[in-house]
């Protein structure tokens, strides 16, 4: 089956005072239809950078090297108007920050009717009974009233709800969520993510989720990528990648994170240092400052991209090595996947 989207030795770089500065670096990675992957990693990792170069939404960035296709169609290089079109009807994203994703000047039905009738020739009427519609499916009480409430009149939680249901308005084929929860407390983040899994089993889109919560990736998602330093470091399928990890920066991520085996005087995993400014890698494996398991060969020599088992992938000298893939071969199926 064709994925809905496929990432091929993505680049991406902005313009600085001493020249351009790439913060992601042959990237690759797909989505089939209703399947959810994960991009997972710390702050500064290229996660979030890799979603909204899909969107065209880099500001002063640009894509400068591989490809973005949508539905086997090229969209790196797409024009303001292919890229207007596209989103919100094909591609649709729930941001970070529901408050600051909603215009304080305009009540919550206004916002969402006109996510409608951007994209869909319907009347006024028409778009008000379908965000009636939307707003009750996201779960939100007495949604004829909340229709006429102002962003700052609902909670967090509520404002997420608003955003998916904006999200889902045109029903897209392709459903990017950027750390969706994070403003959210764990009461209301189960809520959230419970139910972008129903309505994306019931709308048929595929998701692909921003996080750098592993415990969010064992919930939700089918596959995994996990970046660091604008580079992923490894892939596979969830249960496989959160089971047996090939790469320590996976590990760190694991550890970090408690569970209900997780004894009450046992210490989580804290990862020592920072992502790298992307102006200041390191050589060698951009991870070896923060890697316990770090030898003098990490230091120095870039290590490859190696095939760990069926479908899966890792960039440590550590790895088991099934078979090593060609550098900077492009496609997900040879280079990362």
């Amino acid at each position: 089956m064709n994925p809905v989207l496929d990432v091929r030795d993505l680049r991406v770089e902005f313009p600085t005072a001493a020249g351009p500065l790439g913060v992601v670096d042959g990237v690759s990675f797909d989505v089939g239809p209703g399947e959810t992957v994960a991009l997972v990693g710390e702050s500064g990792s290229g996660k979030s950078v890799s979603s909204l170069a899909v969107l065209g939404l880099l500001g002063s960035g640009r894509v400068a090297g591989g490809s973005v296709s949508f539905r086997g169609e090229e969209i790196a290089g797409a024009g303001p108007e292919r890229l207007r079109r596209l989103r919100g009807a094909e591609i649709a994203m729930v941001f970070q920050n529901p408050m600051s994703a909603l215009d304080p000047l305009f009540s919550i039905g206004d916002q969402v009717v006109e996510a409608i009738r951007v994209h869909r020739p319907v009347g006024r009427a028409q778009a008000r009974e379908r965000a009636v519609e939307l707003l009750r499916e996201v779960g939100l009480p007495d949604p004829e009233r909340r229709m006429r409430s102002y962003p700052h009149e609902l909670s967090g939680g509520q404002q997420q709800r608003v955003g998916v249901a904006m999200a889902l308005a045109c029903d897209p084929e392709l459903l990017i969520a950027d750390e969706p929860t994070t403003a959210l407390d764990v009461t209301v983040e189960a809520q959230i993510l419970a139910l972008m899994r129903r309505l994306q089993r019931e709308h048929g889109a595929a998701l692909l989720l921003i996080t750098h919560d592993m415990s969010v990736v064992a919930r939700m998602a089918d596959r995994v990528v996990v970046m660091y330093a604008g580079q992923v470091v490894e892939r596979g399928t969830a249960a496989e990648v959160l089971s047996a990890p090939t790469h320590p920066y996976t590990r760190a991520l694991i550890g970090s994170v408690p569970t209900v085996h997780t004894g009450r005087d046992e210490l989580l995993t804290v990862i020592p240092g920072s992502v790298p400014n992307p102006a200041e890698v390191p050589e060698g494996c951009r991870f070896h400052p923060r890697c316990p398991q770090a030898e003098d060969r990490c230091r120095i020599e870039v290590p490859p991209v190696v095939r760990t088992g069926e479908n899966r992938i890792s960039r440590c000298w550590l790895a088991e090595e099934v078979e090593r893939v060609p550098a900077q071969s492009g496609a997900p199926g040879s280079a990362e996947r």
